[in-house]
């Protein structure tokens, strides 16, 4: 070993330092307090939940109508047992009930939990009726998709509304922590930022996805479309007299039925409404509400074109003295839509 075994000796004073920290900054540290919900049991359970809604597509093999039912039976046993526990967890820390961790009240919230489990598990036949719109509506609304199967085993949009969607009744039934907990989970896995409080309708689709952020009082409608970079979130954060941010009010957009929302498009503030039937075109930036059947688009930009050789390196005509059809050709491929798709 080419290190300095002697060198180690510092280690006993880096970590004395270091619980130091732990005392003058405790903010950052939960010790000596009741155990908060458990990172990799939340994730566990958002697996298995997705292996409930899907089963044949995830880890099991060989499943059929014969055998589908003690699977899913003992996969639903398994949940509730770690979901009461996981949420259990939670709303003793939402309480703020710390120290000795009494046994007694432990128990009450061991029910609560358990009562809010079996409130969740009995809106998941419901749930499936809801992804099963989505996973159309990602078909429908892909030219370069050919099965549904391919949007349930490979689309990182359908992965965040689901995980979403999942989380989504567990925060209408007031559980803290853990709904955050899965959909920031879904986040890292697919660069989709899903805020649980989001409302979020029918036959929903995000395609490609990167960068998409809906924020927590956002309202979307049914048979809404976004892509990638779209940004659905607050102008502002009222303050009160102290300069406290105001919590639970409104901060984020309404969009209605039957809209279409372009790549890296931003739409901001609570008050906006973008009406029902309209488009918004790729880069708009939108912070007041357009009336249904809308087209929003950015002025077409002047753009520059070179050549290879030197004596072409000269400024092209903007697209606004272009033919119609190259104009089209440079905004984004077919022309067919204000915005990029991608396909």
């Amino acid at each position: 070993m080419a290190s300095d075994f002697r060198l180690k000796e510092r280690l006993p004073y880096i970590t004395d330092r270091l619980v130091e920290t732990y005392r003058t900054h405790g903010s950052t540290s939960h010790l000596g307090h009741c155990p908060l919900p458990n990172y990799e049991a939340v994730i566990q359970a958002t697996e298995w939940m997705k292996e409930i809604l899907f089963p044949g597509y995830r880890r099991r093999d060989g499943l059929h109508m014969g055998n589908v039912t003690y699977y899913v039976g003992d996969l639903i046993d398994k949940l509730h047992d770690l979901l009461t526990q996981q949420i259990a967890r939670a709303l003793r820390h939402e309480a703020n009930h710390s120290a000795d961790c009494d046994p007694v009240r432990l128990a009450d919230f061991e029910a609560l939990g358990q009562a809010k489990t079996l409130a969740f598990l009995e809106q998941l036949p419901e749930l499936r009726k809801i992804l099963a719109l989505d996973v159309q509506a990602a078909y429908d609304g892909d030219p370069a998709c050919k099965s549904l199967d391919e949007v349930i085993l490979c689309y990182p949009g359908f992965e965040a509304v689901t995980v979403y969607r999942l989380a989504h009744l567990l925060h209408e039934l007031q559980v803290p922590l853990v709904p955050r907990m899965m959909t920031e989970w879904a986040h890292s896995r697919t660069g989709i930022d899903i805020h649980p409080g989001a409302k979020i309708g029918t036959y929903f689709f995000i395609d490609h996805g990167t960068g998409v952020v809906i924020g927590e009082t956002c309202e979307i409608g049914n048979h809404v479309k976004l892509y990638q970079g779209v940004t659905l979130g607050a102008l502002s954060f009222p303050t009160d007299a102290e300069g406290r941010l105001v919590r639970g009010t409104k901060r984020h957009p309404t969009i209605e039925d039957r809209v279409v929302i372009y790549a890296n498009a931003t739409v901001l503030g609570g008050r906006t409404v973008v009406g029902h039937d309209s488009v918004i075109g790729s880069s708009v930036w939108l912070t007041r509400s357009v009336p249904p059947h809308s087209t929003v688009t950015l002025e077409r930009p002047n753009l520059r074109i070179f050549g290879e050789r030197c004596e072409d390196l000269k400024p092209e005509a903007s697209l606004a003295d272009a033919p119609r059809t190259s104009a089209k050709a440079t905004a984004g491929g077919n022309g067919a839509a204000p915005g990029t798709t991608g396909h």
